[in-house]
């Protein structure tokens, strides 16, 4: 019943009114006279390894999450985890290799990075151009899904529920990072919580449809038993999911760029990290490595459970859209309408704490970025620690704003994750290849970076558009591996730029040495627990 109970909105109180009042008190704790732009936007000294390991998770986990991964759980089954599970492996490979030389080089923003490797007019570029996708793809997407997803299961309409989520995630955002981080670690658990919640339920429907009583064990073994095909993780070209999903690319292809380019070169999560020192950072982002591995369990077993009942002959009403077609993405929100009183307010506080802390984290990177690389630079270069502050709250709002009125322009989506995957893929192969040649080639130029940050969209497009403009005379390459041979190239063109006009020796180098790259005895200790789970999913889910 699409309709929330007097039980449900009292546990959403609690909820909120507990948040907002653990948000002040952080906010106040420790506060100084005058709270600084290190401290707004970085949280400077003051995240732990755990505040920073969960809001990693929380500003990563958002309703894409919830509702379109598990509708892609349900279209294609437990391989869509692979974005989950080597994204674990990725931010082992990140804490190693690229937090180190961010830390070293004091690096609080990507732009700067930008600026301080190559120059201001690569910075600049970068700048405007990730402002226009966190505000017009990133919050947009959220904040429309979120909304989607809250007014399916809440009877609330779709506007009011633009609202309400733009208003809660302004309060968040505008106490800081610190704010940002520590109330993070609460939306984790809570979204933890209530997704394990709608997943028990998932797996006891199953058992009782089953005649096995309210037994989830019995539940695991239905899916495997009924949904086989739904229990691969690698896809042959024979697969019809082989497109979005092509065989090995999701191991060592484009998903490694996909992954690399979005947990290390992001500001949006690189953020949490750029105010720790490097033991603490690592911790953090090992433990959100550990939390990694579990999100398939709450955001794709749903899915393919729905999927089970479906295929019996159950919620084909719900399943579908107004003219008959099933939709997948309706997977999530059937499921939560199905919880009783009491418990669907858990599961729709969860929600809202996904959506919710994935929009303040990226709010408060476009403020960020905005503030420090936009506003000090070109408007008031003298702008003191107060004005820097309070123009980044002021970025929060618009920003914000901007999201909130674009938002009703969205059509449904069929699967929403895998359509954000691809598009935001047109830009990562580049990203990426600026960066990494950045960090670890001196002798890339600033001429190759800004032809690099040029030339991706532009080959990306080709490549996905070649197909249907040659009459298939082209090869049309699932997505994933679009984003691998954009890399490629990319990283080719870049190093033929360099060679072609080398850059006067000892300008414009990143300080990188080898002894930054050791770790810690705990840290190959996790890691290795950490592979080897990996190691065992695929060996069984192959």
């Amino acid at each position: 019943m699409k309709t929330l109970h007097t039980a449900d909105y009292i546990v959403f109180l609690i909820y909120f009114i507990g948040i907002s009042a653990y948000g002040y008190y952080i906010y106040n704790k420790k506060k100084s006279t005058s709270q600084g732009a290190k401290e707004f936007f970085l949280a400077e000294g003051a995240l732990t390894w755990w505040a920073i390991g969960a809001s990693l998770i929380a500003s990563n986990i958002s309703a894409e999450h919830f509702i379109g991964m598990s509708g892609s759980g349900y279209a294609l089954g437990l391989a869509i985890s692979t974005y989950e599970w080597m994204a674990a492996a990725t931010l082992i490979i990140v804490a190693i290799f690229i937090i180190p030389v961010y830390l070293k080089n004091k690096i609080f923003t990507m732009p700067q990075f930008l600026a301080t490797r190559y120059n201001d007019s690569v910075s600049t570029v970068m700048a405007v151009f990730w402002l226009l996708v966190y505000v017009f793809v990133n919050l947009t997407s959220i904040i429309y899904l979120g909304s989607l997803a809250i007014s399916a299961i809440s009877g609330i309409s779709f506007e009011w529920c633009i609202v309400g989520l733009t208003i809660f995630s302004v309060i968040v955002t505008l106490g800081g990072m610190k704010v940002i981080g520590y109330t993070d670690v609460v939306q984790v658990i809570v979204l933890i919580i209530g997704g394990l919640i709608t997943t028990y339920l998932a797996l006891t429907l199953l058992s009782e449809n089953f005649g096995f009583g309210k037994n989830i064990f019995k539940g695991l073994s239905i899916l495997r038993q009924e949904a086989p095909d739904h229990f691969h993780m690698i896809f042959d070209k024979s697969s019809p999911h082989y497109k979005e999903l092509p065989g090995l690319s999701v191991l060592i292809g484009g998903m490694l760029v996909n992954n690399l380019a979005y947990w290390g070169c992001n500001q949006y999560i690189v953020q949490r990290t750029l105010g720790a020192d490097l033991k603490t950072a690592r911790k953090g982002i090992l433990f959100a490595a550990f939390l990694k591995l579990l999100i398939p369990v709450i955001a794709v077993l749903p899915g393919i459970a729905m999927y089970v009942l479906h295929s019996k002959g159950l919620f084909q009403q719900e399943m579908s859209d107004a003219a008959g077609a099933v939709k997948p993405d309706h997977a999530y929100p059937t499921l939560m309408n199905l919880l009783p009183a009491g418990l669907k307010g858990v599961a729709f506080a969860a929600l809202t704490a996904a959506i919710v802390a994935s929009l303040a984290g990226k709010a408060n990177s476009i403020s960020t970025i905005f503030s420090l690389d936009i506003y000090r630079k070109f408007i008031d270069k003298n702008a003191s620690e107060k004005k820097l502050v309070r123009t980044g709250r002021w970025a929060v709002i618009i920003s914000m704003l901007i999201a909130a009125l674009v938002t009703p322009a969205l059509k449904s989506l069929d699967q929403a994750y895998q359509f954000i995957q691809e598009y935001v893929g047109f830009i990562s192969p580049g990203v990426l290849a600026i960066f990494l040649l950045g960090l670890y080639w001196k002798k890339t130029t600033a001429t190759a970076a800004m032809a690099g940050a040029l030339l991706t969209i532009p080959i990306s497009t080709v490549l996905k558009f070649l197909p249907s403009w040659s009459n298939g005379a082209f090869p049309d390459y699932p997505f994933l591996d679009r984003m691998g041979i954009t890399f490629l190239l990319t990283t080719f063109i870049m190093i033929v730029v360099s060679l072609a006009k080398p850059k006067p020796p000892g300008t414009h180098e990143i300080a990188v040495d080898t002894s930054m790259f050791r770790v810690s005895r705990g840290f190959v200790i996790g890691s290795i627990i950490i592979c080897g789970i990996l190691a065992a999913l695929y060996t069984v889910f192959w």
